[in-house]
């Protein structure tokens, strides 16, 4: 089991920041793919920002390129998302997920293939 605790959520005007964070317990020295997804209700929850913890390789769907950053603290066990410019298209809830393969293989499988999740937390954006 990989428990992950997402936070940081909240509401923001458009154009404003926030910084969500997962901290991942019981970390091993294991690599894994982690990924944070987002969903609207009516709407499948999608992935738009992945690293792999092992080399730190990044990827990102190009609404959030430019705009979004996801990083890693391997002495925090945690994964942040820096969100800037934030639009109302923005609004979701936000959660976090890691899978032990590589991102280049499990982003392109999908959600179900991501094994660990976390709870989610709301952002909204206002305009």
């Amino acid at each position: 089991q990989v428990p992950l605790v997402e936070s940081g959520g909240g509401s923001v005007q458009a154009g404003g920041s926030l910084r969500l964070s997962c901290v991942v317990s019981g970390y091993t020295s294991r690599s894994y793919c982690m990924a944070w997804f987002r969903e609207v209700p009516g709407k499948e929850r999608e992935g738009f920002a992945y690293i792999y913890t092992r080399t730190l390789s990044t990827d990102y769907v190009d609404s959030v390129k430019g705009r979004f950053t996801i990083s890693q603290d391997n002495a925090k066990n945690t994964v942040y998302l820096q969100m800037n410019t934030l639009k109302p298209e923005d609004t979701a809830m936000y959660y976090c997920a890691a899978d032990p393969k590589y991102c280049t293989v499990v982003s392109a499988m999908g959600r179900p293939y991501f094994h660990y999740w976390g709870q989610g937390t709301q952002v909204t954006v206002s305009s």
